[in-house]
């Protein structure tokens, strides 16, 4: 399943490059896919409505990108959430043999996280809350999260194990609360015997949702609850943390993730592959640890695409053919740029804005500084050029100019300016 779901989140990322940011949430927010059958890609829709929609508009894009993925044609079947409840009970992601401990490969690069994790798992050691996971996306702290939930359910079978991605949190306190469900949002978290939050980072910069997070932390620390915090940066990096909040944080073990040696690179390899059902020989697993290098999520994905050849064509893959897959996957990910919708969005949600706001005619202080934002951080990380600039935000060359022009300047003299840009392309990266 964890093969074709990044197959899956491949096809996504070719989406993103043809279809509006607004096309892909409505259309493919809640999709997963199930399944690779022979030469079927088998995709689950939430709804008969969204599975007719999809098949009618979407189809050919989907199949499209898995024949680039590929090289041959695949076909797909759309099927209704009603159909698959009716196949197969759903699998709690913490129920996942490969988030355990065993799964996990330990390096010099992730040593004392995964030690101080295993701890928490055991209960082992009460000076650890909490325990704070931070390093680059894709290094292995969501696994070691999955694998601390994984170990304290088999201790405790009866504990409330509750798992929050951090912009999670933030959407589901905004719209529990305008709902006037506060107590029901504060009753899930405030009862739970352990909290894991992973990306907590995205937590900073939001009062009301801070403060929320702030008086959670306090009931179950005060409780003796065990809480277990993922971030892409330390606590003392996150200048828009506030200040109760990071002190609470740093109180506990902050333990890092780094990114594995060549030694480890291999043993993920051949782990990984054997997960898989099949070997790797030594030359092919040193030719992908020399040359995929980024970090454990890239690895993995390499090695489930080998995988997928291999279910496919019903045979090994030789080593030629897999330095071609491991050549075309180094070059797509050197080539994953965030678009300009997926910057806009971010800087958005980061200042708790509409995008319409953003992309709009506001001239409201606040919604042309956060504009202004949006166009330096587009034109640095796109190399878009003004022209293309203003086209996005409905407007000329010239106001695009002046924009770029006003982030400059201020740069130069506001330090606590460039730390937010810094934050929020931080953000923008990490997502991507």
């Amino acid at each position: 399943m964890n093969s074709i779901a990044d197959i899956w989140q491949v096809v996504l990322e070719r989406l993103h490059g043809e279809l509006s940011e607004t096309t892909i949430n409505t259309w493919f927010d809640e999709i997963k896919s199930v399944d690779l059958q022979e030469k079927t890609f088998v995709i689950v829709c939430p709804s008969e409505f969204k599975r007719n929609m999809i098949s009618s508009r979407y189809a050919g894009h989907i199949q499209e990108a898995l024949r680039d993925i590929f090289s041959e044609d695949i076909s797909i079947r759309l099927v209704s959430g009603e159909e698959e409840e009716k196949k197969q009970k759903s699998v709690s992601l913490f129920e996942l043999d490969d988030y355990t401990f065993d799964t996990f490969v330990v390096g010099e690069c992730n040593k004392l996280a995964h030690a101080a994790a295993r701890a928490v798992a055991d209960g082992a050691s009460a000076h650890y809350n909490p325990l704070f996971i931070y390093g680059d996306s894709g290094l292995g702290k969501t696994h070691l999260i999955y694998a601390i939930s994984h170990q304290f359910r088999k201790r405790m079978p009866n504990a409330k194990i509750v798992y929050i991605k951090g912009d999670e949190f933030l959407n589901e306190f905004i719209r529990l609360v305008r709902s006037n469900r506060g107590e029901e949002f504060r009753a899930k978290y405030r009862d739970a015997d352990l909290l894991l939050v992973d990306d907590v980072q995205f937590v900073a910069g939001k009062e009301q949702s801070q403060n929320e997070f702030f008086h959670t932390f306090n009931t179950l620390y005060e409780s003796g609850k065990q809480i277990v915090l993922t971030s892409d940066r330390q606590p003392s990096e996150m200048t828009l943390l506030d200040d109760r909040l990071r002190t609470r944080f740093e109180m506990g073990l902050q333990a890092d993730v780094q990114a594995p040696d060549y030694e480890t690179r291999i043993a993920i390899i051949k782990n990984k592959a054997i997960q898989r059902g099949f070997v790797i020989d030594d030359k092919s697993a040193d030719y992908i640890a020399r040359n995929v290098t980024a970090n454990v999520r890239q690895i993995e994905g390499v090695v489930n695409m080998i995988n997928a050849q291999r279910e496919l064509t019903k045979k090994n893959m030789s080593d030629e053919e897999i330095e071609v897959i491991v050549r075309n996957a180094v070059q797509k990910n050197n080539e994953a740029i965030p678009t300009p919708d997926a910057i806009i969005a971010e800087v958005a949600r980061f200042y708790g804005y509409n995008e319409a706001d953003i992309r709009g005619p506001s001239r409201t202080r606040k919604h042309v500084n956060a504009r202004n934002i949006a166009m330096y951080l587009i034109r640095n990380i796109t190399g878009l050029s003004t022209i293309e600039i203003g086209k996005i935000f409905g407007r000329d060359h010239s106001t695009a100019v002046h924009s770029l022009d006003q982030v400059d300047a201020r740069l130069k003299t506001d330090p606590s300016y460039s730390q937010v840009i810094k934050d929020i392309t931080l953000n923008i990266n990490y997502k991507g």
